[in-house]
């Protein structure tokens, strides 16, 4: 079934009655169909074909046909991330960042549609470099002191990869009931240039203006309003307080 318009796969996946619901897209159009079948209850197996530019989640299913992961049934349980926001909540299957990332993410959709794949992200970049924030916030990870942070993105990933090809963080497992972070301190435009190509290669542990965390809760607070991206998707435009935990095995996968 063809969806026509933003949030069609979402409802489509929370009231289905199928064993087996396939996402044919990228990353948004599974973004859509995870938090459908999570709002539904829904016990259903999720498969991709991945046709999409950046094609994140994808990544995490390993290398082969996807067509034939299908048809072979083989099921494999990821995690899924939750973020709550006032009385609101979306799911995540790859990863969701505040900053830097998710003015990036809603830059994408200001690029001439003749840039396609990581042409795409990185004209997003060079926008975004023009006019990013510095958030004043504080986070608490797990059950650990709350403290005062200023950055320049704090991502919290189930996968790798974000924007396609960005490795953010690159020992994450989608299956090992933990969220991996990465905090990035307040950085000018000539420094975030030269991480990028580390970030890009994963090699980046290590670097003392960024920290790898593992988590199975973290909460955000900020005076400001946050934009906040989740699977490439705008999940909130103006969020104070953001509430993020994980659902260890919650999603089951044709992979």
């Amino acid at each position: 079934m063809a969806t026509r318009k933003p949030g069609e796969a979402l409802s489509i996946a929370e009231t289905s009655t199928h064993e087996v619901v396939i996402a044919c897209g990228g990353d948004g159009t599974v973004h859509e169909v995870v938090n459908g079948l999570m709002r539904g209850g829904r016990k259903a197996s999720l498969g991709v074909i991945p046709v999409g530019s950046g094609d994140d989640f994808a990544k995490m299913l390993g290398p082969g046909d996807f067509v034939e992961k299908i048809l072979n049934g083989k099921r494999r349980s990821f995690d899924v991330g939750k973020i709550t926001s006032r009385d609101e909540t979306r799911y995540f299957a790859n990863g969701m960042d505040i900053g830097f990332g998710a003015h990036g993410a809603r830059n994408v959709t200001l690029v001439p549609r003749f840039l396609t794949g990581f042409g795409a992200y990185l004209a997003a970049l060079v926008l975004t470099l023009v006019r990013y924030p510095l958030l004043e916030v504080r986070i608490r990870i797990d059950d650990g002191p709350e403290r005062a942070l200023t950055t320049v993105m704090a991502a919290v990933m189930n996968g790798t990869t974000f924007g396609g090809s960005f490795r953010v963080c690159p020992e994450a497992r989608a299956d090992d009931g933990e969220l991996d972070l990465l905090l990035v301190d307040a950085l000018g435009r000539l420094e975030i240039l030269a991480l990028v190509p580390k970030i890009l290669r994963g090699a980046h542990a290590g670097d003392p203006r960024l920290e790898l965390r593992r988590a199975r809760k973290v909460t955000i607070e900020s005076a400001q309003p946050l934009l906040v991206e989740a699977d490439g998707e705008i999940a909130f435009t103006g969020a104070r307080r953001l509430e993020i935990g994980l659902l260890p095995g919650a999603l089951a996968v044709l992979a």
